[in-house]
């Protein structure tokens, strides 16, 4: 695998930090993943699945979004985005979109969103599809309650000690719960993965589990509020393969119930090219999980039927 890293220059002037990892010299590229990493993480996370997925003709790549990784300014900046933080995320992945156009002409694209990314993966689904192929969703959920209550609190938190205050306290009504009825806790990241190794690698990485601003936790309930309004929805573009998948004991999936309620919203609007895989016992992050091989031989499977049934389609258009 080649592994490399650049930066992008965005319409305000950020430079955006950005993985690319290809094939070795003399394997040929066959398809695109970029991927649209979770909060309080790094693009860096998916070396590990993009070292599988360059050994079989995949080029990857992953930018670390605004407030996050090596683009934030310092580890003091981490966690908070900016003004309009989330278009601007939405903003630089198009940008990075169109990169790989460049670098890869006609090679299929494809998006995969963890967590948050998923999240902003589902609005550039009914936003900004036709810059990708097909999209996965991982760790995701379907529409939930309260979101206007959180944009309500987090504002109220702005108005008493500014945009830029970490919140402690959304971000123990958040994540707090998370880690009930997982038996044994050793520390507040247990929901992420049952592999103990995992969840010390991510605490132990400068450029993990930082807490967010206030104003970075108002946009982002406000994203969650709106990429299931019936306004955003009908935006969705039903004609593109689409792969959800999920530990069935994720909290942020609700123990795999808001997956299930995602997936049948998905049914109900019309996606013609849906899959998903519950994995029994997984928890959030299932790249990093104790079956994190299995889960990434799925991840690679999905590609590969995708490329083919690309390819496919290719040589059975009529010449003009």
């Amino acid at each position: 695998m080649q592994s490399e890293t650049f930066t992008m220059l965005n319409n305000q002037a950020m430079n955006i930090f950005v993985y690319q990892w290809l094939p070795d010299p003399g394997t040929s590229i066959k398809a695109v993943l970029q991927i649209v990493h979770g909060v309080s993480e790094t693009g860096a996370r998916y070396a590990e699945l993009a070292a599988l997925l360059t050994q079989h003709g995949y080029a990857v790549y992953a930018d670390d979004h605004r407030g996050h990784g090596r683009t934030a300014e310092s580890l003091e900046a981490l966690g908070d985005a900016g003004e309009n933080g989330f278009e601007g995320m939405i903003e630089d992945i198009i940008l990075l979109s169109d990169i790989i156009h460049e670098r890869h002409a006609d090679l299929p694209h494809y998006l995969l969103g963890h967590s948050m990314g998923s999240f902003i993966t589902q609005r550039i689904m009914c936003t900004h599809a036709n810059h990708f192929d097909g999209f996965i969703l991982s760790g995701s959920n379907g529409p939930r309650g309260l979101l206007r209550f959180g944009e309500y609190l987090a504002a109220a938190q702005i108005r008493m000690k500014g945009a830029v205050h970490r919140s402690v306290l959304i971000n123990a009504i958040v994540f707090g719960p998370y880690n009930k009825g997982f038996g044994s806790i050793k520390t507040p990241f247990d929901w992420l993965s049952r592999d103990p190794q995992e969840v010390e690698r991510y605490i132990n990485d400068p450029y993990c589990g930082q807490i967010c601003s206030a104003r970075f936790f108002r946009e982002f309930f406000h994203l969650l509020r709106q990429i299931h309004t019936p306004e955003m929805l009908s935006k969705l573009v039903k004609d593109k393969p689409v792969f959800i998948f999920s530990g069935d004991q994720d909290p942020v999936g609700m123990h795999g119930k808001g997956v299930r309620n995602l997936i049948d919203l998905y049914h109900k609007l019309g996606v013609k090219h849906l899959e998903y895989r519950l994995y029994p016992g997984g928890r959030h992050e299932m790249l990093h999980e104790i079956n994190r091989d299995e889960v990434a031989a799925d991840v690679l499977d999905w590609l590969e039927g995708q490329v083919a049934d690309h390819e496919q389609t290719c040589t059975s258009d009529p010449v003009l």
